[in-house]
Formats: C-alpha cells, sequence, structure tokens
C-alpha cells in the first residue's frame, strides 16, 4: 500500500502498525462525486468521512484521530468502531443463557459495556476484500473471549455508494449458543468534526417510546412515551433546545443516552432518524434493520483529547446515532431477542444517508 493522503488530510503512514502480530492499515473508499470514507482495520473504525456541505466545501463529519497510536491511547476508545460481541450495557456483567450463567468484564460501573475490556472495538480485524467503494472485514471472536461463550465469525461490510450512502452490513455465525448485539459508534457532527456544540442540529426520530434506565444507565421497567417529554422528536428540534431540561432521565445520562424505540416492522429496512446541521446544510438520514436506535449526545466527552487536525472534542460536540437491539436484552425475555445458535446466521444492516439542504 503506498503512502498517501487523504481528502481528509490523513496520512496512511500513521495508520500502519503491528498490533499482536497482526498488521493495521488505512483504507480510502470514494465514489463518484467525490465523497470519501476512510476506515482502518483496528476496530473496524470508520476514522473519517468525507461529504460536501451546501456550498460544495468539503466536510469531515466524524470524529477520529490522525494515527493508530492515538487511537491505543484515546479516553474516547469507541470513535467510529463496531462494538460487539454485545454493544450497550449488560447488567450486573452477568446473564444467563439456557440456564448457565456467564460473568463477564465490569468495565462500565458494575455493568459491561460493548463487549467488554477488549471489545471488537480494540482488535484488528482481518481484511478479506477492499476496492474502492467497499471493504469487508473478519473477525473470530474465540469461545470464552470477555466472557462469552462459543467462537463467534463476524463479517463487517462498508460501502460508500454513488447516492451519498454508507452502506453498513454485519454477518455472523457461531459453533455454539451466544448473545450478539453489533453496532457503529461514530460520533457524528454534522457541521464538522471539531465543531464545538451539536446543540443547533435539527434532530428527528421515528419513535413513539424509549428506555427509561436507572443511575447506571441499564433500562428500568417498560417503555415509556416520548409524547409530552423532551424525548420526543417525532417532529424536528434542535439537539440542544431541551438538553439540559429538569428531567430526570436527561439528568441521570448529563444529556441524551437512550435506546429510542423504533417504529418499524423487524427486519425491516426502514428510517430511523434524520439530522440537520443549519450551519453546513449537511443532512444524514439514517436507515436500519435493527429495532432500536440509541441515541448519545457525547455527554461524556472532555476535551482533554486532541483529534484529527489538531482539534479538540469537547462535552456535546458530537452525536451518535448507534443502530441496535435494546441494552441489557439478555437479561429481559420480553425484549427482541439476541441469542444466536449453531446453524443460525446474523445479518443487519444500516445506511447512514447524506445530503444538503
Amino acid at each position: 500500500m503506498n503512502n498517501e493522503f487523504t481528502l481528509s488530510s490523513l496520512c496512511t503512514e500513521n495508520f500502519r502498525k503491528t498490533i499482536n502480530g497482526k498488521e493495521t492499515a488505512l483504507y480510502i473508499l470514494k465514489n463518484k462525486t467525490g465523497c470519501e470514507l476512510t476506515v482502518t482495520n483496528y476496530g473496524a473504525k470508520i476514522v473519517s468521512l468525507t461529504v460536501p456541505d451546501r456550498s460544495g466545501q468539503w466536510t469531515d463529519v466524524v470524529t477520529g484521530h490522525a494515527s493508530i497510536d492515538d487511537y491505543l491511547s484515546s479516553e474516547e476508545p469507541y470513535f467510529g468502531a463496531v462494538c460487539g460481541r454485545y454493544a450497550n450495557r449488560i447488567a450486573n456483567a452477568r446473564f444467563t443463557l439456557d440456564g448457565r450463567t456467564y460473568g463477564l468484564a465490569a468495565n462500565n460501573g458494575p455493568n459491561s459495556l460493548h463487549g467488554g475490556i477488549a471489545g471488537f472495538n480494540a482488535v484488528v480485524w482481518d481484511v478479506k476484500r477492499a476496492d474502492d467503494r467497499s471493504i469487508e472485514l473478519r473477525y473470530v471472536s474465540v469461545d470464552g473471549e470477555e466472557g462469552f461463550p462459543g467462537t463467534l465469525t463476524t463479517i463487517v461490510t462498508y460501502e460508500l455508494t454513488d447516492d451519498g450512502e454508507v452502506v453498513i452490513r454485519y454477518r455472523a455465525v457461531t459453533d455454539r449458543p451466544t448473545v450478539l448485539n453489533l453496532t457503529n459508534h461514530s460520533y457524528f457532527n454534522l457541521s464538522g468534526a471539531g465543531d464545538p456544540y451539536i446543540g443547533d442540529h435539527q434532530l428527528t426520530v421515528n419513535a413513539d417510546y424509549y428506555l427509561p434506565t436507572d443511575g447506571t444507565s441499564i433500562p428500568l421497567g417498560p417503555p415509556e412515551k416520548v409524547e409530552g417529554t423532551p424525548m420526543d422528536f417525532r417532529t424536528a428540534h434542535e439537539v440542544g433546545e431541551r438538553i439540559d431540561a429538569d428531567f430526570e432521565p436527561l439528568v441521570i445520562g448529563r444529556g441524551y443516552d437512550h435506546t429510542y424505540i423504533l417504529n418499524k416492522t423487524a427486519g425491516e429496512l426502514a428510517f430511523a432518524a434524520r439530522c440537520h446541521s443549519p450551519k453546513t446544510g449537511i443532512v444524514m438520514e439514517t436507515f436500519t434493520t435493527e429495532p432500536g436506535v440509541h441515541l448519545y449526545t457525547g455527554n461524556w466527552m472532555t476535551g482533554n483529547l486532541t483529534g484529527k487536525g489538531g482539534r479538540r472534542y469537547p462535552r456535546q460536540s458530537a452525536l451518535c446515532f448507534e443502530t441496535q437491539h435494546y441494552p441489557d436484552s439478555p437479561n429481559k425475555p420480553d425484549y427482541p431477542g439476541v441469542v444466536l445458535r449453531p446453524g443460525e446466521t446474523f445479518e443487519s444492516q444500516t445506511v447512514y444517508k447524506f445530503s444538503t439542504e
């Protein structure tokens, strides 16, 4: 792979490293209009996503780092990553499957978060195929890794289409019953990565219900209606309009950090959310086959780390649309199932579509 610079000013040389005997690199995808998506096989992370604003100026809309070394030491280990084996939280870092209880790493208070201490975000994936438009990555998680049962083989494909879409496809198989929940954890700022606040972004979420949580962000009680609350984005509102409201779920989360139950048929690729920056005119629409989307507004970002281009990312300077099954589903049998068994194939798809207005 020749050394080169990307549209987002990344140097590919800074992504070459050997980690646990595997080589990392930066892969560049482009479409016919010139949009650019860069991906590293460390954590299957989206590193940059450059799209035009309303005036045609190229704008990188995801936070991230300029080198593998920065990712390895980052206080935000999930920037752009695929999270697994179980994205989001499992209460008390344990679950029971087929009568057996499995203990996990408690890496988020008493809970397990995003697959544990070394989840899918912190391993080197094998690149099975890469061209100008798409990349296919594969990771084999061995039986017992981070406490999860079964050897799980996961394939993630990123595609950049000529219609301005980033298409993410997931497939997984296992040799023993296990639990599985996969998502991409890109942090978006449609005014450009490094813009200090996403409060002016106009947001719509296609959900009548959300999951309230306890003080450790575990779903608590039945789903609640968004109607009449600051959680209601069924029509467009500025993200910052009600983010500091005296409303217990927002106080607990220091902002939005909640799963929305999407208005859709199970397995259907359907509209989940729309976000728009008035500064740049960039619009991002999210579609998914997953039953939920977890909205996170970067409430725990500190501004301490240095990102791409020397920029800092302060609190609430990005937001995430984590398409996924619900948190703590292995311990909540009334939620959509997350058990994968031998002979079955897990398949999921998410689309981030970009345009301007």
